[in-house]
């Protein structure tokens, strides 16, 4: 045995003193005596990218997760040196880099206060195993300092005292503290002394996050394999942080058709046809509002991704037609693994064209899924991705599906350890050719984008509708998302809350779980409390296994199936209200779901929160979650909130006991809100709209509320074919004032609102609408509602 004694353990390594600094525009980069090189991008006044490479060379700049629709550009940028450090000021931030040892440290420059600092800051160790490096990150943690994010990580907000693992997995049956799950999202928010700063590690390897969890005052992150990439954004208010990486890895590509919203049913699996028919005829004779039908798995002919069953699915074309003539958008499963079977187009059409991934030393990949054996894309190829789009012509343009639904994209694998693909599987990575150990956590995502580009391309002129289990930082700019293989027990309910909260808080809002639990059985009231929270979820879906009983919202007693009803109801009424909060989140990044530390990060109260979280920007809800509870306590932040049931005004700041039966769930609306609402509809598209209803909720004060609106589906709204409404509400002891300003190009086909007044202090005497008096006869005394043109553009109610 030869042994040489030279090539020992290094242990941490780290930067030397810095030796040399350069300029490139907005481009600064500093080179240490040991060869090792940081690079600073200023991308905007308060996004700082730190880049380094311990060879003096660095790869070539490619990453799935950033978008180059990106806002860039800066006010302000100057560059000194001093004797310890060099200091980079721009409007918002002062960056000092120590010429020492490279350390950063980051400072508000408003206040010169310290948001930020490096502890052992950038090193690495050497892997003799893989080749390259592990890099790390250690950062000193400030006084009370917190974190938030990471994705559908499913644990309590705070993540202070947690250590987590990035790496996309399928798993199945997953409780609490289960980590890593579905989706890799490598960024985070902190916040301390009411400022926050969020950090994304854009490296797709496998990759860890430790929030004082070895080390009492240190957070820090790395990774095996790739490069230190961060970027560093920072508030100081969370909402910016949150809004700015979500421009940074991209808002969604358009808005969702309004049927999307909508309640959706699935189940594995409605086969045959009668079945399927049956499901949706019980929807329309019980008047449960429902707009999608989920086909899972069996409706294929032995499990082939895009094909159907000749013995379940005969017809599938008619059927799909016939689903539609009744309201009901046909979803359908579409999994990566391609059956190894000469006889089946896909698979010879792959392997003729070498689509598939294969292993370092040639061999294609092969594992186990559904099907049995199988082959999978190389999605991180744009030629793959471009046949793959293009297989979805048949199932879209001629037989009339209007979604798809990505499963097993971590990649799943059967029956082998690690559930996925070996480490030496090799990817195009678009053309920066990689093993599987970078590509394993962005596969599922450029699924997902592929089966995107083919629903946009096959939809047009309608909007696409994609659904993946598996993500990566950006994924959000091409599908919905869901929670994975959850259960069905009240902490899942809890965890449901949890996930979705984090997800919109990591940049990803239109996100729900499977209502009720997919795996076990619920019991009625554990499903109708689901219901309630799932109702303001932005994705909204009931999905189980069905192998263990029945999921659907009568499968219980009259009783559930009521509840059900009552809650899914207000789901569709609050259509106009939610699709609103979409456009805010297509526009500017701005979560659907706020968690209480979000809605107002001053509070030190809401640092803590789980349950209780803002559903758009008006609507306080927390959903009831154990068994037996007649009502529950829930924390009110700051403000003014009029309960939902009964008008009943909750000052906040302070923790409550609220009343919430079985049929009831705490629901509160902050003071001066004004919310649209749609009438009940069984599906988007039943009714014409013939008014809007708007509940107006008095405040002593000033605030506004917006409503958004268009044709629904379609791109017309790119083209100012949009209603953007902006309601003024000004609240005196003796008047209210509404003052509409309307933008936009579309012609709603209401012609008039009808104001549900709530709270108001006084009685009625005279009502002015544009300077106008009107009869107080059109006025609806009994429940103080008012009917009035919608094109006013200021109402006076007075005392």
């Amino acid at each position: 045995m030869i042994l040489n004694t030279e090539l020992e353990y290094k242990g941490n390594l780290f930067p030397s003193k810095i030796i040399n600094y350069e300029k490139n525009i907005n481009v600064l980069s500093f080179t240490a005596d040991n060869g090792v090189v940081l690079q600073i991008t200023v991308r905007r006044d308060s996004i700082l990218r730190f880049r380094y490479t311990t060879t003096g060379i660095f790869e070539n700049d490619f990453s799935y997760a950033i978008t180059k629709y990106a806002s860039r550009g800066y006010n302000h940028l100057e560059v000194e040196e001093e004797t310890d450090v060099y200091v980079i000021t721009t409007s918002k931030l002062i960056c000092k880099v120590s010429k020492a040892d490279m350390r950063i440290s980051l400072y508000d420059a408003l206040d010169n206060t310290l948001i930020c600092e490096d502890e052992l800051g950038f090193h690495w160790e050497e892997s003799y195993q893989f080749g390259g490096n592990v890099v790390k990150m250690s950062k000193t943690a400030q006084p009370g300092e917190s974190y938030y994010g990471l994705g559908d990580k499913p644990v309590d907000n705070n993540l202070k005292g947690k250590r987590f693992e990035n790496w996309v997995t399928d798993s199945y049956a997953y409780g609490r503290d289960t980590d890593p799950i579905y989706k890799a999202i490598p960024f985070y928010t902190a916040l301390h002394n009411k400022k926050s700063y969020g950090i994304f590690f854009d490296n797709s390897f496998r990759s860890y996050f430790d929030f004082c969890h070895e080390r009492r005052n240190i957070t820090s992150f790395w990774a095996h394999g790739g490069e230190m990439n961060y970027y560093f954004i920072y508030g100081p208010q969370m909402s910016e942080v949150v809004a700015n990486y979500t421009d940074l890895t991209g808002k969604p590509h358009e808005m969702p058709a309004l049927w999307a919203l909508g309640y959706h049913q699935c189940k594995w699996s409605y086969y045959p046809e009668s079945k399927v028919k049956e499901i949706t005829s019980k929807f329309r004779e019980l008047k449960i509002p429902c707009d999608a039908i989920y086909l899972d798995i069996d409706y294929m002919e032995g499990f082939r991704c895009f094909t159907w069953s000749k013995e379940y699915f005969p017809d599938p074309k008619r059927m799909v037609k016939e689903l539609a003539d009744d309201g009901f958008k046909t979803i359908v499963i579409i999994d990566p693994g391609i059956k190894i079977d000469m006889d089946y187009s896909v698979f010879k059409e792959g392997l003729d064209n070498d689509y598939f991934c294969k292993r370092a030393d040639g061999p294609y990949m092969k594992g186990k899924v559904w099907p049995g054996e199988c082959y999978f894309p190389d999605f991180t190829n744009p030629e793959v991705r471009e046949w793959w789009s293009n297989l979805f012509q048949e199932l879209i343009e001629d037989i009339g599906v209007k979604g798809v639904w990505n499963d097993m994209n971590e990649p799943a694998v059967m029956d082998v350890p690690g559930k996925s693909f070996p480490d030496d599987v090799r990817h195009d990575y678009d053309g920066n050719r990689c093993s599987h150990r970078k590509a394993h956590n962005i596969y599922g995502m450029q699924m997902a984008r592929a089966t995107y580009q083919g629903l946009k391309k096959f939809s047009y002129p309608k909007r696409p509708f994609v659904i993946t289990r598996a993500a990566y930082s950006g994924t959000q700019r091409y599908t919905s998302s869901w929670t994975g293989d959850n259960i069905a027990t009240w902490d899942h309910l809890n965890i449901a809350n949890l996930q979705a909260q984090r997800m919109a808080m990591s940049g990803f809002s239109f996100v729900g779980s499977d209502i009720g639990g997919f795996a076990e059985q619920p019991n009625g009231e554990l499903y109708a409390r689901w219901i309630q929270l799932g109702i303001f979820h932005p994705f909204c879906r009931t999905h189980s296994s069905g192998d263990h009983g029945d999921q659907e919202p009568w499968a219980f007693d009259d009783t559930i199936t009521n509840v059900v009803r009552k809650f899914i109801e207000l789901r569709y009424q609050l259509l106009p209200y939610l699709y609103t909060a979409f456009w805010r989140n297509v526009s500017d990044g701005i979560p659907i779901l706020k968690s209480l530390v979000l809605h107002d990060q001053e509070d030190t109260q809401t640092h803590y929160r789980n349950d209780e979280f803002v559903f758009g920007e008006k609507i306080l809800v927390c959903p009831v979650n154990g068994p037996n509870q007649k009502g529950r306590r829930m924390y009110f932040p700051f403000g003014r909130w009029y309960n939902l049931w009964t008008d009943e005004i909750v000052t906040g700041g302070q923790e409550m006991w609220v009343d919430a039966d079985l049929d009831s769930m705490p629901i509160f609306v902050s003071e001066g809100a004004i919310i649209p609402k749609y009438p009940i509809q069984q599906y988007v598209g039943e009714k014409t709209i013939e008014e809007l209803t708007l509940e107006v909720y008095y405040k002593l004060g000033k605030e506004t509320s917006q409503v958004y609106e268009d044709a629904g589906d379609g791109y017309d709204y790119i083209k100012g074919r949009y209603s953007l409404r902006d309601f003024k509400l000004t609240g005196k002891e003796d008047e209210l004032i509404i003052q509409q300003f309307k933008t936009g190009k579309y012609i709603t086909t209401y012609k008039t609102f009808k104001l549900n007044l709530h709270g108001l202090p006084f009685k009625i005497k005279k009502i002015e609408v544009d300077n106008v008096l009107i009869p107080i006869e059109n006025l609806i005394s009994s429940s103080n509602a008012l009917v009035i043109d919608k094109e006013f553009t200021e109402l006076h109610i007075m005392a």
